[in-house]
């Protein structure tokens, strides 16, 4: 199973920008999708963004699109999240995670289409 470390989380003020990289370890990494979900306090978790394996096809949930980027680098095992012009409502614990799906030319954008889960790493943004 692979092993996911999200980091590069903080405190930013509106209109900032951060990005968050996830770590991944074992498994499938190289040829599996990955995707980025959100969780405030009191809400579900929800979808944010996904990529291939190769990095040639993204998605991006409505609320984030034309903010944020996702992108990979498999050499270092890693994914991230570039977000921009960020708001007040992009606050919430940020994860990323394993497609169950290995070359699979999609990615889920449900939180059950995933496997490995990163412990998250929190962004708040200040108004």
């Amino acid at each position: 199973q692979v092993q996911l470390v999200e980091s590069g989380g903080g405190l930013v003020q509106a209109g900032g920008s951060l990005r968050l990289s996830c770590a991944a370890s074992g498994g499938t990494f190289k040829i599996s999708g990955m995707g980025w979900f959100r969780q405030a306090p009191g809400k579900e978790r929800e979808f944010v963004a996904t990529i291939t394996w190769n990095g040639r096809s993204t998605y991006y949930a409505d609320p984030v699109k034309g903010r944020f980027t996702i992108s990979r680098d498999n050499a270092k095992n890693t994914v991230y999240l570039q977000m921009n012009s960020l708001k007040p409502e992009d606050t919430a614990v940020y994860y990323c995670a394993v497609d169950r799906r290995p070359l699979s030319t999609y990615v889920g954008t449900g939180a059950s289409d995933f496997g490995s889960w990163g412990q998250g790493t929190q962004v708040t943004v200040s108004s």
